[in-house]
Parts: C-alpha cells; sequence; structure tokens
C-alpha cells in the first residue's frame, strides 16, 4: 500500500489543520542551534575550549543553513511564491523572522566569546595578540612573516572602468580597501582575499622573533597581520581605510537527473557550479562606510536583508583549530570506548554472529568492530561477495580501502557511492573512482533519490553452503564521526532480514521493483504508511487494555501526516515521548490535541544522530532501528531503512537506553507548547545520560563526573 493510501480510521478522524498546531520548520531549526549555542554561554556545561568549540559549531552550522535551507526560502521569495507553510508563514515572513532571531542569536555569541571565553582562556595563557598592541621589535618578526610566508599568496583586486569587480567564492574572507594614488590623488578601491589555504589562526610560537619569556599560547588573526601590511601589496599608495567582509552563498547543487547523462559528471560541474551561487548573506564589520556597504551590495547582488553587521571576528567556525591546543586540563576527558564483541569473541566476529544478534551504541562502544568486519572479509578466501552503501565515508577510510582489497582479491564487490550527499560529493567521487579502478562494482545512486540507508552484506562459504551476515546502522560508516556521534550498528545473520537486504540491493543495483519487505521497513516505499499504522494499532491496543507507549528518537519531525497521527494517539491517551535533538514541528502539550506528547532534546559532549522507535505493543514491545528522521526528505525522496530489533534482551536494552535519555535533567532541554526550549531540571538525582553511557562502557570504576 503506498504512502499515500493511508489507514481509512486515521483519516476519518480530526484532521488537525489549524496552523497554530505547528512550529515553522526553519524557525524550529534556529532554535536547535540556540541550544547549540547555551552549552557554550553555560559556564559550568563544559571545559573551557569544549565551550569555545560549541561557538564554532553554531556559527558552522548558520553557515550551512544559510547556504541550504535560507537560499532555498529566497529562490521561493524571489520567484514570487507566496503559498504558506503548515503552519502559516510565507516565504518574506520566514526570512523576516530568520533574521531577526538570527541577528539576536550572533549578539549573543559574541557577548560570550569576547566577554566571557576570550578572558577565561586568557586567564589560563591563550591569548589573541592584536598587531598594534605589539612592540617595535616583534611587529618587525611580523612583517618579516609577512613578506616570506603571506605576501607570496595574496592577490590584490582592483576595482575600476579597466578592472572587473572581482568573484569571490563562497565562505571567503575579504578586506575590502579604500585607497588614494599617492601622485594623482585619485580615489580607489581594491580587494583582497584571507587566504583560506594559512592557517587563520597564526601562532607565535611558529614566527621567528616573537619569543616571550612565559608559557602562554599566543595567536595572531591572520587578517590583522594583511592589514597592517597592505601597504607592501600597495606601494606608493595611500591606505585610507579597511574593510573586512564575509560571502555566503547558496550551495544547493540542483540535479536535473532525467536530463543528465553521466551523474558523476553532473555532480562535478554542481561542485564546482556551487563557487557561484548567488550570495545570501554578507558579514560585515559595523564601521564599514555606507558608501563601500552600497558598491559591495550593488556589485554583489545583495539586498538589505541579507547584510550582518557583525562586531569584532568575522567567521568564528575556525575556533575549532583551538582544539589542537595541548592542554587536557582545558578539554573533555578522553575516554576508551568499550569493546564488548571483541571481549567476548576476540578478533572473530563471524563467530559472534553466528552466537546471537550483536547490538553496538557508539561511540560508547567501539566503532572498530564495523571496520574489522569489513576488513575481515576483504581478507577471508571464504567470503565470496561484500554488498554495501556508503553516504559520508570520510577523506582517509579504512573501509572503502578493505573494499578496495576485497575486489583486487577477486570477490565481488558492490558498492553504491552516494554522490549527492551534500557537501561530501568530491569526498565520494574520489572513492567512486578509486572502487572502479580495482574492478569493483560501483553504483552512483537512484534518478530521484539520495540513498541514505546504512546497509552491508556479506556472503560467506561455510560447511558446504552460504551464510549471509549483515550490519545495519543508524550513522555512516566514518570512523571519525562513530567517535562523536550517537548511533547504533547491529550485527545479525537472520535470514529473513538478509533476504530483505539482498533485495534491496538488488533495486539499488538493477531494475527489481520491490515494494514488499517482510521485516525492513523501506522509504520511499512503505515508512510513512508502516510509522502510521504502528501509531494506530498502539491506539487501539491502548483502547483494548491502557498501557500505551510510545518512544521515538530522531534527529526531526517535519511530516505533517505522522505529527497528525501523533495527534490523535496523544488524544487516545497513549502516552508519547519524542526525543528530538533538532527540528521538531509538533507542538507538545496542548490540551485535547497533545497533552499527552512531550519533547525533549539532548545537546551534550556528543553529538546525538542514532534513530529508534519503540512502540509498547501490548506487552510485545516492536523496536526499530535506522537511517530515517520523520521528515519529507526522508520518507518519500531518499531510500531509507528501518530495521526491527528481533532480539528481546536487545529490545530491553534499547528500551532502557531511551528511558535513561528521558531520565537527563542536566543536558536536556524541555519543548514547550510554543515551540521554545527550556532547560528540563526534573526532579531526583542529576542525570547526564551521556556520561551514563560513558560510565556504562567504562565497565569499572567510575572515571567520569555524572554531573
Amino acid at each position: 500500500m503506498p504512502d499515500a493510501m493511508l489507514p481509512q480510521s486515521l483519516e476519518r478522524q480530526a484532521d488537525f489543520k489549524d496552523e497554530d498546531l505547528y512550529v515553522n520548520r526553519e524557525l524550529s531549526w534556529i532554535y536547535f542551534n540556540q541550544r547549540v549555542l547555551e552549552e557554550a554561554v553555560n559556564a559550568g556545561a563544559h571545559p573551557l575550549l569544549e565551550r569555545v568549540k560549541f561557538i564554532s559549531i553554531f556559527s558552522s552550522n548558520l553557515d550551512e543553513y544559510f547556504m541550504i535551507r535560507v537560499a532555498g526560502i529566497e529562490d521561493q521569495y524571489e520567484a514570487g511564491i507566496q503559498d504558506r507553510t503548515i503552519d502559516g508563514f510565507t516565504p518574506i515572513e520566514q526570512l523576516d523572522s530568520i533574521r531577526e532571531m538570527v541577528t539576536r542569536q550572533i549578539i549573543q555569541r559574541n557577548n560570550c566569546f569576547y566577554n566571557d571565553l576570550l578572558p577565561a582562556m586568557q586567564k589560563e595563557g591563550i591569548s589573541f595578540l592584536c598587531f598594534n598592541d605589539l612592540d617595535a621589535s616583534r611587529q618587525e618578526a611580523l612583517r618579516g612573516y609577512f613578506r616570506q610566508e603571506i605576501y607570496p599568496v595574496l592577490t590584490p583586486l582592483a576595482f575600476d572602468t579597466g578592472h572587473p569587480f572581482p568573484f569571490m567564492s563562497n565562505l571567503s574572507l575579504n578586506l575590502a580597501i579604500e585607497l588614494e594614488d599617492a601622485e594623482t590623488g585619485m580615489k580607489r578601491f581594491a580587494r583582497v582575499k584571507v587566504p583560506s589555504i594559512l592557517p587563520r589562526m597564526l601562532p607565535f610560537s611558529s614566527i621567528d622573533g616573537l619569543c616571550f619569556d612565559d608559557s602562554t599560547t599566543r595567536f595572531i588573526w591572520l587578517e590583522d597581520l594583511i592589514l597592517n601590511n597592505l601597504d607592501m601589496l600597495f606601494p606608493k599608495m595611500r591606505i585610507i581605510k579597511s574593510h573586512l567582509f564575509r560571502l555566503v552563498r547558496d550551495a544547493d547543487i540542483e540535479i536535473e537527473e532525467d536530463e543528465a547523462g553521466d551523474l558523476l559528471e553532473t555532480i562535478e560541474q554542481g561542485i564546482r557550479s556551487r563557487r557561484y551561487g548567488k550570495v545570501v548573506r554578507l558579514d560585515i564589520s559595523p564601521e564599514m562606510p555606507d558608501s563601500v556597504r552600497k558598491l559591495l551590495m550593488k556589485n554583489l547582488q545583495v539586498s538589505e536583508r541579507n547584510v550582518y553587521a557583525i562586531e569584532g571576528i568575522l567567521g568564528l567556525g575556525c575556533l575549532i583549530e583551538l582544539l589542537r591546543i595541548e592542554r587536557p586540563d582545558l578539554k573533555d576527558e578522553p575516554f576508551v570506548p568499550a569493546s564488548p564483541i571483541e571481549e567476548q569473541y576476540g578478533r572473530n566476529i563471524f563467530a559472534a554472529i553466528r552466537t546471537r544478534d550483536q547490538l553496538l551504541c557508539h561511540p560508547y562502544d567501539s566503532f572498530q568492530p564495523v571496520v574489522d568486519f569489513i576488513a575481515q572479509a576483504a581478507a577471508d578466501p571464504d567470503v565470496l561477495s561484500i554488498k554495501q552503501t556508503l553516504y559520508r565515508v570520510g577523506s582517509n577510510s579504512p573501509i572503502v580501502k578493505a573494499l578496495m582489497k576485497a575486489a583486487e582479491s577477486g570477490k565481488q564487490v558492490a558498492v553504491l557511492v552516494e554522490l549527492k550527499a551534500r557537501f561530501d560529493e568530491e569526498n565520494n567521487i574520489v572513492w567512486a573512482r578509486a572502487l572502479e579502478d580495482v574492478g569493483a562494482h560501483v553504483i552512483y545512486g537512484l534518478p530521484g533519490l539520495k540513498t541514505h540507508a546504512k546497509l552491508t552484506l556479506i556472503v560467506r562459504r561455510e560447511y558446504h553452503k552460504l551464510q549471509r551476515y549483515l550490519h545495519l546502522g543508524t550513522g555512516n560508516y566514518n570512523p571519525a564521526t562513530g567517535k562523536i556521534y550517537t548511533d547504533y550498528s547491529l550485527f545479525t545473520s537472520n535470514d529473513e532480514i538478509a533476504d530483505d537486504v539482498a533485495e534491496l540491493f538488488n533495486s539499488l543495483t538493477g531494475y527489481s521493483r520491490n515494494t514488499e519487505y517482510r521485516k525492513l521497513i523501506v522509504s520511499p516505499i512503505s515508512t510513512r504508511r508502516r510509522i502510521i499504522e504502528m501509531i494506530e494499532g498502539e491506539v487501539e491496543l491502548h483502547r483494548r487494555n491502557g498501557g500505551g507507549r510510545i518512544i521515538m528518537k530522531m534527529n526531526a519531525l517535519v511530516d505533517g501526516r505522522i505529527i497528525r497521527s501523533l495527534y490523535r494517539a496523544s488524544g487516545a491517551g497513549v502516552r508519547i515521548d519524542l526525543i528530538i535533538r533538532g527540528i521538531c514541528c509538533l507542538k507538545p502539550g496542548i490540551p485535547g490535541v497533545s497533552e499527552n506528547i512531550c519533547v525533549k532534546s539532548v545537546i551534550g559532549r556528543f553529538l546525538e544522530h542514532s534513530r529508534a522507535y519503540y512502540f509498547e505493543n501490548g506487552g510485545i514491545p516492536a523496536v526499530y532501528l535506522g537511517s530515517a528522521d520523520l521528515m519529507p526528505r526522508n520518507l518519500d525522496h531518499r531510500v531509507e531503512t528501518l530495521f526491527p530489533v528481533l532480539d528481546s534482551s536487545i529490545a530491553a536494552d534499547v528500551k532502557a537506553d531511551l528511558e535513561l535519555i528521558l531520565a537527563d535533567n542536566m543536558k536536556s532541554w524541555l519543548m514547550q507548547p510554543d515551540g521554545t526550549y527550556t532547560p528540563f531540571a526534573g526532579e531526583g538525582e542529576p542525570v547526564n545520560s551521556q556520561a551514563a553511557f560513558l560510565h556504562r562502557s567504562a565497565r569499572k570504576k567510575p572515571l567520569f563526573n555524572l554531573k
């Protein structure tokens, strides 16, 4: 049954189409980024450099939000679209609200960074110095460094009748320079790009002649050094004034797949064109005179709505680099993830899976068994074939290298490399070509769909028959993110799930059009329908026996039909707990609509990324894990999988994990009926769920402060 054909009993009930029952998707994301910012603002939340890290994450998040989401709304507005969202906003109303909220957040971010974090770092011996505050000898040393290491990289670009306005790339930091010809007195304008190939924060320790008598770690901003040495770039010119500005461009690649002869070439062209997307945000220094501001706006075709005057440093996403400082006392305490499979079965992962299903909870459980699963299969002469989906794998992937080794050794290797994984396109093109070069069968994805499912199928000959082994995950095949994202990995050899995965791979690699799966829930075929069926089933069981309970953990809840089904379940008395890291368009706690729904968001040391769906199901719990959030893009425009947890003890473990997260009263936020969030204090003993998971994984006397 297609998703459009929803259960009639649900369709007959209230439609809940009142705009006031929904939170705007774009503003909900801004509420999420506010929670990220609060991790930096809260002095007791994290060690000092980790708080600085959250300033960086907030800033980078905001850039991506403008590159994708704001750019899309701007397109709607420019096309004259006046359609209202489910919550009643037109495009221009969304853009105006975004500007108002983002402006407040940037002010709060800067207050935190300049008035709190910078002074705190200075007390800890980490400081940023300005060129003009240094004595003459150190300024001369910096000028020498500039002459040798920076000057050769810079390209000043004039703008006049003989020089067209220079192109400026996405996320570039620039100096707009007002000049006067010393001989003729004529006013000039030039632009100098702050080169991204050089460190943005230059450590004094790397520059000769800048020694100090103490152990303080000192930096100078690259743009400050350039700004104070412009005379080398413009001899015989008088520097009137320099002004920093920064661009954020539309970076969403549009692909007309039905017209693309070769998807790989089309993606490569799209990556190149990304540099030329329209400007959706122009950050400037408040001191920039109106004449320069208008010159930039005119030539960059930017409206006043997209200009942000920001005090201080532009582009604070670079602050993540401060985590490289060797100051463990200012960072999170390191931990060693548990290795439960290795502890029980050594490195024989196939024996572990044959014994029983295995569930790992990353990063508390090591991601290494996932890498070993592929690496052992590649080296095992009894393994005949490996099939895998790859979405984001990173730039130095041991998993891809193992797949290449398997192909080189003659195994059948089929890999779907999703070229349309946003901002990972270049990495994935490199890996796709490398895999093809060694003889692997490489598929780039399905027309009109992104393949977001995380699946591996290994076929091994054992005892004169073929045995299939599976890995199914909620996160990417990326060991780096496996250390900082919370995700589940399920290893199983269940025949019914293996049949489903095999048929799904046939759909991905060939022309199979299977629409029914035994155990898997697959987008875009059935995820919305099956989720709604399970919600409705919970309602019916609750009406008969009581005790209805639904727990859902995901990154985002946007889909209107699923939200309405949750509203109906709440009205029937089913208790619903939603753990949603980011966007949530449902409003909890509305009398008569959602009074039985609680929405919580956990923001902490690790990025909450796992998706888990729990239904009490009359005392026989139904538990699904997978790659899909409940958003139209995941339900209708991606290949996603939700897979069942069939082992009852593992299902109970997942339920216990969810209950622990719900009990978190130190790192969680409670959504209010108006869509805003407040810190969740709760009652009883303090509970930090991520710290508790770390403690559990340590398997010994607590090494971590649960607070």
